[in-house]
């Protein structure tokens, strides 16, 4: 395992872990949970099943982050920004 370049840090206090996958401006968004984040990406949870493209925009407090699939685990993804 190679070690991170950025800290991972979990969603706590004001900052919430609720947020949404946008795959296509066209469809609706998908719910999904952030497990933990850093400046360079994060790992997200989603029902099982949920199929997703390797790119997306991830939509989180406000904020809108292009995402890239890195590794997947279940119900869990960890993503790239």
């Amino acid at each position: 395992m190679h070690p991170r370049r950025f800290a991972r840090m979990r969603p706590s206090g004001k900052v919430s872990n609720a947020a949404k996958i946008i795959v296509d401006p066209k469809t609706p968004p998908i719910d999904c949970t952030i497990v933990d984040y850093s400046a360079g990406g994060a790992c997200l949870q989603v029902i099982y099943g949920t199929t997703l493209p390797m790119r997306f925009d991830l939509l989180h407090g406000g904020t809108k982050k292009r995402c890239r699939i890195v590794w997947k685990e279940r119900q869990r993804i960890g993503v790239t920004f």
